[in-house]
């Protein structure tokens, strides 16, 4: 058989529809994450990319279905910074958080934001961090719930300031909000495109942002670093991911359309509008190396913290 032989009997890569799953619901910022991107990777690919939801346990059903899935580049995961949290907290997962995946790129990237009743006696992280230091009773801050990276934002702020913060877990965003505009909290940690209606509104105060640079909807707001806590930084993001062991053809091809998708203005702007964050493909060794380093962060604070594990 000749090499032209062989190469015209062997399946051109994709031949059939893709899945992307994901471990949150449908409606929310993952799935609409994962549908914005999958809708112009099928153009490129000439294949349906179907997203399917399939939330429970923190997002690690869906990591597990991938995980064991076959590497053949048809079943993916639309991962969040949650998986790295998970690996860190779950002791029985029944796949490797790094090992048992390929990374392909990233996909967005968004701070959190940290917000206070407006008029209150915080008009400042310094003041309530000031305050925290201060009182004997320990401050509360509200997440989304366990496990979450709001939640993880907050405990790690804590340890890093040297004060006492109580956690006061809810469940989701939305209860959390709620919680904090009925005084239940003092503070919450909250993806900015679920508090910035409140903030226009003037029913809450935003004390800082999350990230290493000051969040591009909100340039005014200092971060937790600007505000005396040296080098804090906390990033949520969603990248896409395989199943290890995926040939390189595969990655490459997945790679260069995602990187293609996200350069697509039209692209762009849904998702910035939708995470209220950055938009940017990157290598599958710098996906790699995010997820070991966020992995490695957070179960040295699960320990530090004695956050206990599931």
């Amino acid at each position: 058989m000749t090499l032209a032989e062989g190469q015209a009997q062997t399946p051109k890569y994709p031949d059939r529809p893709l899945r992307v799953l994901h471990g949150f619901g449908a409606g929310g910022n993952a799935d609409t994450v994962a549908r914005i991107l999958a809708a112009e990777m099928g153009k490129g690919l000439g294949q349906s990319v179907v997203v399917e939801p399939k939330p429970g346990a923190g997002g690690t059903i869906a990591a597990g279905t991938v995980a064991s899935a076959k590497a053949d580049g048809y079943t993916l995961l639309l991962a969040t910074g949650g998986h790295a949290i998970a690996g860190a907290l779950y002791d029985r997962l029944p796949y490797d958080t790094a090992k048992s995946f390929q990374a392909i790129s990233a996909v967005t990237s968004f701070p959190f934001l940290i917000v206070a009743q407006a008029g209150g006696k915080y008009s400042s992280l310094q003041d309530l961090l000031k305050a925290a230091k201060a009182r004997s009773q320990d401050l509360t801050f509200g997440s989304a719930g366990v496990g979450t990276g709001q939640h993880m934002a907050g405990a790690w702020l804590a340890q890093q300031a040297g004060v006492n913060l109580t956690h006061v877990p809810y469940r989701g965003e939305s209860a959390s909000m709620t919680g904090l505009l009925s005084g239940e909290v003092d503070m919450v940690v909250v993806a900015p495109t679920t508090a910035v209606q409140h903030i226009k509104a003037g029913k809450l105060q935003a004390l800082a942002t999350t990230g290493a640079n000051r969040w591009t909807g909100m340039p005014e707001l200092r971060t937790v670093a600007e505000q005396g806590v040296a080098q804090f930084e906390v990033r949520s993001w969603t990248a896409l991911l395989a199943p290890a062991g995926l040939p390189k053809p595969q990655l490459d091809r997945l790679q260069a359309e995602v990187r293609r998708a996200l350069s697509e203005d039209s692209v762009r702007a849904r998702l910035e509008e939708a995470t209220g964050g950055e938009v940017k493909a990157n290598t599958p060794a710098e996906l790699h190396a995010t997820i070991q380093s966020d992995l490695k962060r957070w179960t040295q604070l699960v320990k530090d913290a004695n956050i206990q594990k599931e």
